[in-house]
């Protein structure tokens, strides 16, 4: 029988999910791109508390939303070492496909704005404020 996290992985690598949230019967998956399915599932009113994630990119930004929705283990296939470090302060195991130095924007010449704008936050509430603040000024 698969775990939750086996499962949540294989969806997110057999479909075009960019995230996909486990746990028990319960299966929540998105197509979103950057934190936004995060942000959305923070903003929602579903208790993701124990679930099991796996994710394509996860930098500090998504693993601080990460602690917060409460997930219990996260798979990411690109995780940054700032968010396996927020995953090991919060006691959140995780692993992951590749480990980088740091989550590179679209372009391809810096840093993710996600993770820019978390860069000197080390509280989720307030990495969580400030990604949403990001999002609106990256959206106008």
């Amino acid at each position: 029988m698969m775990t939750d996290l086996q499962r949540a992985k294989t969806l997110l690598e057999d479909e075009n999910y960019t995230c996909v949230l486990c746990r028990g019967e319960t299966i929540m998956t998105s197509t979103k791109r950057d934190v936004k399915p995060l942000v959305d599932m923070l903003d929602g009113t579903e208790n993701l508390n124990g679930f099991s994630a796996a994710d394509k990119i996860v930098g500090k930004a998504a693993a601080m939303l990460y602690v917060l929705l409460g997930v219990k283990e996260v798979y990411a296939q690109v995780l940054s070492r700032a968010g396996a470090e927020v995953f090991s302060k919060y006691k959140i195991a995780y692993e992951c496909g590749e480990l980088t130095e740091n989550i590179i924007n679209r372009k391809g010449d810096g840093i993710c704005p996600m993770e820019q704008a978390d860069q000197e936050i080390d509280d989720p509430v307030l990495g969580a404020k400030a990604i949403k603040n990001k999002l609106a000024v990256l959206s106008k």
